[in-house]
């Protein structure tokens, strides 16, 4: 279940230009033979502030024999070119366990209190100040200003620290280059893609099972298009070559945007 927890919130990347409001995408997720999972996201964008709310279910067979639902919420404010996260907040379900976790953060965006809850045990535990944690985010904003620097730049490289309330570990982007994608039965988005790839860097914490044994040997390629009628990048397809299941492909449905 880890992989669709990182795949859920990955796929939020590349919202809409500061004018846009809001930016829902559809995708199904394909974990090797199966039609495994749909998700649903949506990114709201305002001159101060921005919110990212993200929902992954497991569907058909897959759903009979893993069932699984995720959401996600991050609101936080811009201060110029930088994102500051203010909450964030995750909870899911599987077939025996409900979880629930919470970050919540000082006026200065720094993590002060981790709340989290397996079940009916709830447990607060107070975040000790660290020069570590120090210019640290969540994933969901970490991807917001990827892809805000994406809809600059026209470019992924990027090297960005994440701090879950527990660990710190960096997220690097990559830039691939063009290449052509084509359209298939589970998505209409075909054309000269944006190819980049996102690699976990661990720093050293073994085990860390929110990051599923995902190393630079395994990166998640993602392909970037642009939407004709808006002009704005979107995320038409990602694959990671190998899990423990298989292949793991994901293809945008549909994308609507508001103004």
């Amino acid at each position: 279940m880890k992989k669709f927890c990182l795949i859920s919130l990955f796929l939020l990347l590349f919202p809409a230009q500061a004018q846009a409001a809001a930016v829902q995408h559809n995708f199904t997720i394909f974990l090797g033979p199966f039609n495994a999972g749909k998700t649903r996201f949506t990114y709201t964008l305002h001159p101060r502030e921005y919110n990212v709310r993200s929902k992954v279910k497991t569907a058909g067979i897959f759903n009979t024999l893993y069932p699984f639902t995720a959401e996600y919420a991050t609101t936080g404010k811009i201060k110029g070119k930088d994102l500051e996260t203010s909450s964030y907040k995750y909870k899911s379900q599987s077939r025996f366990n409900t979880r629930r976790k919470e970050l919540i953060y000082d006026q200065n965006g720094n993590p002060v209190y981790r709340i989290s809850a397996k079940n009916d045990k709830v447990k607060k535990v107070e975040i000790e100040p660290s020069p570590d944690n120090k210019d640290t985010t969540d994933l969901q904003t970490v991807i917001a200003e990827l892809a805000l620097q994406y809809n600059k730049n026209k470019n992924c490289n990027a090297r960005m620290q994440i701090f879950d309330g527990k660990r710190r570990f960096d997220t690097i982007f990559k830039d691939e280059g063009k290449e052509e994608i084509t359209a298939n039965e589970y998505s209409s988005f075909g054309g000269t893609a944006h190819k980049c790839s996102m690699y976990i860097d661990k720093l050293l914490n073994d085990g860390d099972d929110l990051l599923w044994e995902l190393t630079s040997e395994k990166p998640i390629y993602f392909w970037i298009l642009e939407d004709k009628e808006s002009r704005l990048p979107f995320i038409a397809r990602i694959e990671i070559e190998d899990t423990p299941l298989g292949k793991l492909q994901v293809f945008t449905q549909t994308i609507q945007t508001e103004k």
